[in-house]
């Protein structure tokens, strides 16, 4: 009896498209431009995705990641010792409340306002709204 030669399975079942990214970016204090280049696999096909709809589908991304981005460089919240119960996600909630306070206010630089508005009891609250 014949035995069946194995067929060879896709590495990626699904994948329609893959693109190749190359990300720029600007080191603030010493000029230097440094390009990475990285790769993404979706399921959409060409007709369902054009390459500018999935650059704005990767970019709406980023805007998703940079929350926990600003609560771990601003808050440090990586290096907190809150591990269990209801405190870790207390915590975050509040993080998350004084950010979007923030950026409602048109606030860029989050850091630089938490370090302004914290000094002062009153002035958070008026940041709300509260006073």
């Amino acid at each position: 009896m014949a035995r069946r030669a194995p067929t060879a399975r896709p590495a990626l079942p699904g994948a329609r498209q893959a693109v190749q990214l190359k990300r720029r970016r600007l080191h603030r204090k010493n000029g230097k431009v440094r390009i990475k280049t990285v790769y993404a696999v979706t399921s959409l096909s060409a007709e369902q995705a054009t390459p500018a709809q999935l650059a704005n589908t990767i970019r709406s991304h980023w805007q998703i990641e940079a929350l926990p981005h600003v609560r771990d460089t601003t808050f440090a919240e990586d290096a907190s010792q809150l591990r269990t119960g209801n405190a870790p996600r207390t915590m975050a909630t509040w993080r998350n409340l004084a950010i979007g306070a923030f950026r409602l206010t048109g606030t860029q630089n989050v850091a630089a306002a938490l370090r302004a508005k914290s000094r002062d009891p009153k002035r958070p609250l008026a940041l709300l709204g509260l006073t």
